[in-house]
């Protein structure tokens, strides 16, 4: 029935919205961002230029 096709394509949408919205969630929550410590900084080359 073409009379039903705009439904099933609000559900479809609807659908593929969800599954892109639990993907960004899926992968914003599964990188563990480390603080930086004091340690890492001291290990950094600081350079001094003399002009």
């Amino acid at each position: 029935m073409p009379q039903m096709a705009p439904l099933s394509w609000l559900i479809l949408f609807l659908f593929f919205i969800m599954i892109f919205m639990i993907f960004n969630i899926k992968n914003f929550y599964m990188f563990n961002y480390l603080p930086k410590s004091s340690i890492s900084n001291k290990n950094i080359v600081t350079y001094n230029w003399k002009w």
